[in-house]
């Protein structure tokens, strides 16, 4: 085997060796792990090999933190104008959406609406689910957020406080990866990783999503060793930050050491409803506009999820205002009004 080849053995005997003799690996030591794979110093064997070996024993919070450490020093990064309010970042899975209809486009927009900055990563159909992606459901929306370079993205955060971090067009590296997960035919690590990393740089609201119950606690940890000081994880529907208007909700809050949990029931608030199976982009465009002018069977989800995250995001004193408020700004056609400002904004500044 080649030289260079020869960095990754240490890190992928250690978590490999077994239920008895295996160990995880520190923080400094996944990071380098995950720095030899993004480069491609390792062999594509060693690859797959780290890959379900980590996941068969599942990563430990310093992994994490490790593994993010290596995506922040190599990918990409933003920042945020001194004038902004300090912005959301959202965390869904990568590989999308299958079984539900998306709202968080729509909940994206009544933000902006409100001033509150978002960011979203994501990129384009992925193993293991192919799920509809973010860029996707945007352009369906009318507006075009792929195919621009990190400084137009800075450009158009800059005036529009939305950014979308694509991986294809922001960072091949590990859009290198992805063979690997079609192959391996599961989830790695890394797509546990990619829910709570963000490229933002400085201040803001951490919300992302999970699917089951310990990876919330493993979440917490990890953002606490990376300086997270504001942190909210959300047991979403299809593992993202959606929440479902047929079944209360789990919404966690880490701060100061400390996590707590609250319930939110969507009947105690009047937005009991019936969650939107995803059937096509088409059907999903005619809803989604429709919501934005108060109409059709995504607006009471609509409704819940920007009143809950008005009110998480300071905008309402609480859930029922944000509601209220969210009802306030679809009937007003600012969401709407914002959308065609980022349609035009986009079309006028960059080709």
């Amino acid at each position: 085997m080649s030289k260079k080849y020869e960095k990754l053995k240490p890190y992928l005997k250690k978590i490999g060796s077994g239920e008895f003799t295996g160990k995880s690996l520190n923080r400094e030591e996944s990071a380098e792990a995950t720095k030899l794979i993004l480069r491609e110093e390792a062999s594509p064997a060693q690859i797959g090999a780290f890959m379900i070996a980590h996941r068969i024993r599942r990563p430990e919070p310093q992994e994490l933190a490790g593994m993010i450490d290596a995506y922040l020093e190599i990918g990409p990064k933003i920042h945020s104008p001194k004038t902004h309010r300090h912005p959301i970042f959202f965390g869904s899975p990568f590989d999308g959406r299958t079984k539900t209809a998306p709202i968080y486009p729509l909940t994206t927009l009544l933000l902006l609406s409100q001033k509150q900055p978002v960011i979203l990563h994501g990129g384009s159909r992925m193993p293991v689910k192919y799920g509809v992606t973010h860029n996707e459901l945007f352009q369906a929306l009318g507006i075009n957020l792929g195919g621009l370079s990190v400084k137009e993205l800075q450009k158009f955060f800059n005036h529009n406080e939305l950014a979308l971090i694509n991986q294809p067009d922001h960072f091949p590296l590990a859009e290198n990866l992805i063979p690997y997960r079609d192959q391996i035919g599961k989830r790695p690590p890394v797509a546990s990783m990619e829910l709570i990393w963000t490229c933002h740089q400085g201040d803001h609201l951490h919300i992302s999503g999970y699917v089951h119950s310990p990876t919330e606690e493993r979440h917490w940890k990890t953002l606490d060793l990376l300086g997270e000081k504001n942190i909210v994880t959300v047991k979403g529907l299809e593992g993202g930050i959606d929440l479902s208007i047929s079944r209360s909700s789990t919404i966690g809050q880490y701060k100061n050491k400390r996590g707590t949990r609250t319930v939110f029931h969507p009947k105690n608030y009047e937005c009991l409803g019936q969650d939107i199976e995803w059937n096509s982009i088409e059907e999903w465009q005619r809803f989604a506009l429709q919501a934005l002018n108060g109409k059709g069977p995504l607006t009471k989800a609509l409704e819940w999820n920007a009143g809950i995250y008005f009110f998480y995001a300071g905008l309402s004193s609480d859930v029922k205002e944000g509601i209220n408020k969210a009802k306030e700004v679809i009937n007003s056609g600012f969401a709407f009004k914002y959308l065609e400002k980022l349609i035009n904004w986009r079309q006028e500044n960059i080709n």
